[in-house]
């Protein structure tokens, strides 16, 4: 399964919101520095989704507010 999402980074707060059709606004409280925002992330939509966190990729988007994600 592949979603679409943007990312709010150093917000203050962890919250996801679903606009459907694989598509998330997520904020994040961690910088964008050495991969903590992206390592919060994937522990941030891996409890939203009931996924474990192995289970979860970054496609596209490293180093971009918006980024692919696949769901193994």
């Amino acid at each position: 399964m592949i979603i679409h999402v943007k990312v709010k980074v150093h917000s203050g707060k962890q919250e996801v919101e679903n606009f459907g059709d694989g598509r998330y606004l997520v904020y994040l409280k961690e910088h964008p520095e050495n991969g903590k925002a992206n390592d919060e992330l994937i522990k941030v939509m891996s409890k939203h989704l009931g996924t474990p966190a192995g289970r979860i990729k970054i496609k596209t988007g490293f180093t971009s507010p918006n980024k692919m994600l696949e769901i193994l």
